[in-house]
């Protein structure tokens, strides 16, 4: 085998196993609401963290690009790779139109956003305990 060869071989490997890893971690939205009974569809969760107008009135927080859950999100529910999402919000971001959600680094730090900022909401892993006040209001499938 070429070098060639080798190398389209480990990046479609790495691009399979990306696509599992995805669908192995499942995913709540959260949000600081004052509603117990609210939810969103995945395309009004797509329409807020990509910046189209929503009818929700919800500030979106992002994990950073390094986080293997924003991948996941991305995946299941944006439906678009992290490169596509960088490339869009680049153009965005350079046009002045909008800006992408505010990212933080860690799931601790988008916890403790999320507890001090009303009408909030995020993306979780699935079996994050959740503090009092954040309402689940979309499970991934």
């Amino acid at each position: 085998m070429n070098y060639l060869t080798k190398l389209a071989l480990i990046t479609q490997l790495a691009f399979v196993g990306s696509i599992a890893n995805a669908n192995a971690v499942d995913l709540v939205v959260v949000a600081n609401i004052d509603k117990s009974e609210f939810a969103v569809s995945k395309r009004e969760l797509r329409d807020l963290f990509m910046g189209n107008s929503s009818e929700l009135a919800l500030t979106p927080i992002a994990l950073d690009t390094s986080s293997e859950v924003r991948s996941v999100f991305n995946t299941k529910v944006i439906g678009l790779t992290e490169s596509r999402i960088q490339s869009y919000w680049a153009q965005m971001r350079f046009s002045g139109r909008k800006k992408p959600p505010k990212e933080l680094k860690s799931i601790d730090a988008v916890l403790d956003k999320l507890v001090n900022t009303e009408n909030s909401v995020a993306y979780l892993p699935a079996d994050t305990k959740l503090p009092d006040g954040l309402v689940v209001v979309y499970r991934s499938q």
